[in-house]
């Protein structure tokens, strides 16, 4: 059995565990590094590329196929580092990384990726040219870049094609910051990237400032939430180099819910349950503005102001009226925080019509979708005629009301104690999402990251690193599609997978080993 330390969790690595810590963060490092290098030539790069002319650096910008095996090389790497410490940070070992030692491993992984060109995306462009529309005084929620710029305004070219003619879809608080982002660097593009990834950076501390602190509330190791909600690949890739506006919805709303649970005394379904305590109100007020304020950025936050609502009437006595009386309260805090944020940008509550406006995308990846293309594709097999734009209107109607039917039963269950509210904000965001009408990797993050702080057991741990893994690897680090060539895919991918190999075969005896645990090793107790 492994040693407990007075804390309850278990002791530092010795000194063979810290060389493997060490090997395993240079060569996540290394990966980073070679991530940066690749992205000069295979990332989602201005038209307007300012390390075209310039020696050397220029090179990457004229060989997309080497530059795609650098990056996608680092992309390898970088998954294999987070793997092996994975195996360092594994709940229920003698000896595991500290919160500190996680902490800087991140730093050092992320240090490089805040010089990266745009990758795996090209939203960041489309956030520019939005937020210089509202810095003009123009409505982004009612013209898009071609109208309200012009189709040759440095911003416009940027946008893909597809969505320069689309409204905003993103909430008033993120526009302000945006116009705020537009009036510092105006139309410069590269300036406008650095200070927007600042911005995620930012949401990004708060996810690593909040994860540890609600993962111990709820009987999770903080090590291992850090590992697998802040330093997962698809957080890296998509939230510091994809440069998504997830980083700050997400992190508001991790703040939100530490800081609304920090008056919150713990009782159980049978009490006692006593009586208010000194500032306790005021703090679940506090709580709850924030998360509102990550909903005025990115809409799903919202959904966490419903089970800290749950947790806020199980402390009160877990009655109905209790419930309804906390969904009073919080309806107040959202609605005055919400119009606040809307007015107070001067942008009002346009963005409210232009919620839906990702649905205007036929992916494949969303399974609703994905599903009234099966249904049309089978019609017009059986001779029954092309429906397929009816049949995905029907598919995504019925994905509609799955999804909130589905967050409605975990909010139930989260009220009646047979589920963590925190497990079931995770798995009810999911929900929500997938069954939606579009469906992005990055959009995986809104139920990893609160679900490192609630899951349950290394079962969920294990499908969690596999699935985040395998999306890490099979998309392109790229932000850009492959028409008319194809053929460099696999000779990025063969000439990475080879360089990898070697690398790793040349750190294997600083391979962290894995440990047996036991099943439920993740958490202790149920609070």
């Amino acid at each position: 059995m492994a040693r407990q330390w007075p804390d309850g969790e278990s002791g530092p690595l010795d000194e063979v565990e810290r060389r493997q810590l060490d090997a395993v963060r240079r060569f996540g490092t290394v990966g980073s590094l070679l991530l940066m290098i690749g992205s000069l030539g295979a990332g989602a790069a201005p038209v307007f590329n300012p390390v075209f002319q310039i020696p050397v650096l220029g090179l990457f910008s004229r060989m997309t196929t080497v530059s795609l095996a650098f990056a996608f090389t680092g992309v390898f790497m970088i998954v294999l580092a987070w793997l092996g410490l994975g195996r360092l940070s594994r709940p229920g070992r003698a000896r595991v990384v500290s919160v500190p030692q996680m902490a800087r491993t991140l730093v050092m992984w992320i240090a490089p990726l805040v010089f990266t060109v745009p990758s795996f995306s090209k939203d960041v462009y489309s956030y520019l040219a939005q937020s210089e529309i509202a810095a003009m005084g123009q409505d982004p929620y009612t013209v898009g870049p071609a109208t309200a710029l012009g189709v040759n305004h440095p911003l416009t070219l940027g946008v893909p094609t597809m969505w320069r003619e689309t409204p905003s879809p993103y909430g008033p608080l993120f526009l302000s910051v945006g116009r705020a982002v537009s009036w510092l660097t105006g139309d410069h593009v590269v300036m406008g990237v650095a200070a927007h990834r600042l911005v995620a950076l930012v949401g990004l501390a708060m996810i690593v400032w909040a994860l540890p602190r609600l993962a111990r509330r709820f009987g999770v190791s903080p090590v291992s939430a850090l590992w697998l909600g802040a330093a997962n690949p698809l957080v890296l890739f998509h939230l510091v180099v994809g440069v998504h506006n997830e980083a700050l919805a997400i992190g508001l709303m991790l703040v939100g819910f530490e800081l609304a649970l920090s008056r919150m005394p713990r009782v159980t379904p049978d009490g006692p349950f006593p009586p208010w305590q000194r500032g306790e109100l005021l703090w679940y007020a506090i709580g709850a503005a924030v998360i509102t304020l990550g909903a005025a950025v990115k809409i799903p936050a919202a959904l966490a102001l419903g089970f800290l609502g749950v947790m806020i009437a199980r402390r009160m006595g877990g009655r109905w009226k209790h419930l309804f009386a906390v969904a009073g309260g919080l309806g107040v805090v959202f609605g005055v925080v919400l119009t606040a944020a809307s007015l107070g940008s001067g942008l009002g509550y346009g963005w409210v019509s232009t919620l839906n406006t990702a649905a205007t995308i036929k992916s494949w990846m969303a399974p609703m979708t994905a599903l009234g293309f099966g249904a049309g594709g089978l019609g017009i097999l059986l001779g029954l005629g092309n429906h397929i734009d009816a049949a995905i209107t029907v598919s995504r109607l019925v994905g509609a009301v799955i999804g909130p039917l589905i967050a409605a039963k975990l909010l139930l269950d989260s009220f009646r104690w047979k589920l963590r509210p925190l497990t079931g904000l995770g798995v009810g965001l999911g929900a929500v999402l997938v069954f939606g009408a579009t469906v992005q990797p990055w959009y995986l993050l809104w139920a990893a990251v609160p679900l490192a702080a609630a899951a349950g057991n290394t079962r969920f741990r294990t499908a969690a690193m596999i699935v985040s893994a395998g999306l890490a690897v099979a998309l392109a680090p790229t932000g850009a599609t492959f028409d008319g060539r194809v053929f460099v895919l696999p000779y990025a991918y063969i000439g990475a997978v080879i360089v990898t190999a070697i690398a790793v075969a040349a750190l294997w005896r600083h391979v962290p080993r894995a440990q047996p645990t036991p099943a439920d090793a993740v958490t202790s107790g149920t609070p």
